[in-house]
């Protein structure tokens, strides 16, 4: 992981998509600072398009792409996408699962929950679950005294023991039933919303994040970035990204909005383009 100032000023000048972590990515210690708010209103002016992607719930999401300066957001680690079309006055929501299997899905988790909840003391189960449509997501640090590596690993085994996946975030262990990641739905909005091919055209993108579960992303895009917070899960990460700021969260993100943005008016790139 290289200093976010070492990002050559080419490669900076060339990002036109940014996708971003929230959760001590783009806050510090819960709260989302101005200058974080007006790192994206920045890149979105600019003609960057910008869409967090998250595994905060649909309850969240759809507050986040109508009222942020983002052209979607991804939730509920890839379970969606919200995209508000504010000509028509319409949100569109496209989910990785189809409503009857989330439901069935639903189901299955009650097991998981009362396992993670009977096995690992200190757990609990994440005060915006009632706002999620397809994960469970359990809390070992949010708004409980913080559990141990053990014992997070252990949610994460009681998740996979019972055939579901499982992330790790900076908060939450987030677990779910369908193949789907940060990564694959990332795709999906870029190519309906934003007309863009991430696989064609992944040097023109960079990743925000700053935990294991954006580990997709991380090993995907080759100029992702890490706020300085990333370092602490280094070697429990997939993979790592490619730089990393000098700061953590919502302060590490304006060093990479900074970075990109100082280097399209030097280049002179203008929002149009």
């Amino acid at each position: 992981m290289r200093p976010v100032s070492t990002m050559p000023l080419d490669v900076a000048a060339g990002i036109s998509v940014l996708f971003c972590d929230i959760d001590d990515t783009l806050t510090n210690e819960g709260r989302l600072p101005a200058v974080a708010y007006d790192a994206l209103e920045r890149l979105s002016e600019s003609g960057i398009a910008v869409a967090p992607i998250t595994g905060r719930p649909a309850g969240w999401c759809d507050m986040i792409a109508r009222m942020w300066p983002v052209a979607g957001v991804v939730g509920e680690n890839g379970a969606f996408y919200f995209s508000y079309d504010e000509k028509a006055r319409r949100m569109r929501r496209v989910f990785a699962v189809a409503e009857a299997q989330r439901a069935a899905d639903r189901q299955k988790l009650i097991t998981v929950r009362a396992r993670v909840l009977a096995e690992v003391p200190g757990a609990a189960i994440s005060a915006d679950q009632l706002y999620r449509e397809a994960d469970l997501a359990v809390d070992f640090c949010e708004d409980v005294p913080a559990l141990p590596v053990a014992s997070v690993d252990r949610i994460k085994a009681i998740f996979e023991e019972e055939g579901a996946v499982a992330k790790v975030s900076s908060i939450h262990v987030n677990g779910w039933y369908g193949d789907y990641d940060k990564l694959t739905t990332s795709r999906r909005f870029a190519a309906e919303v934003l007309a863009f091919d991430i696989d064609a055209d992944k040097e023109k993108v960079v990743f925000v994040g700053d935990s294991p579960n954006d580990a997709p992303m991380f090993g995907f895009f080759p100029h992702a970035c890490g706020v300085a917070n990333v370092l602490a899960f280094r070697g429990r990460m997939d993979a790592e990204p490619a730089y990393v700021a000098a700061k953590e969260g919502g302060h590490g993100f304006v060093e990479v909005a900074d970075r990109i943005l100082a280097a399209r008016a030097a280049s002179g790139v203008r929002a149009a383009e």
